[in-house]
């Protein structure tokens, strides 16, 4: 009897469970797709730092050992600075100098 009770709450227990796993979420806000673009692009911006740092160590490791060992002269390798993260989203304008508002001593403007 009791293993029986034991299976019978174990088999509930997983039901109760599958709705949960089945229910679905709502889709998500513009807000919140828009950051995600944005971490989307902050982590390949900081693979590509990555990659430029691991490439500026394995020049130098290069070096000291054509240095040390005798072997020749190192040359520069062709290491791509990312530069800083800028993350303009795809929908926006570029940004611009806005035109400057005529003031009220502007003796263009008429009354």
């Amino acid at each position: 009897m009791n293993k029986m009770m034991k299976s019978l709450c174990a088999a509930s227990l997983l039901a109760l469970m599958s709705s949960v796993v089945f229910a679905k979420l709502p889709p998500p806000s513009d807000e919140a797709k828009a950051k995600a673009l944005e971490a989307k692009a902050k982590a390949a911006w900081t693979g590509k730092v990555g990659g430029y740092k691991l490439c500026l160590a394995q020049d130098r490791a290069a070096a000291h050992y054509l240095r040390t060992s005798g072997k020749g002269v190192a040359t520069a390798s062709a290491c791509a600075d990312p530069g800083p993260f800028v993350y303009t989203p795809a929908g926006a304008a570029p940004a611009t100098a806005a035109a400057p508002a005529a003031s009220a001593t502007d003796p263009a403007k008429k009354p």
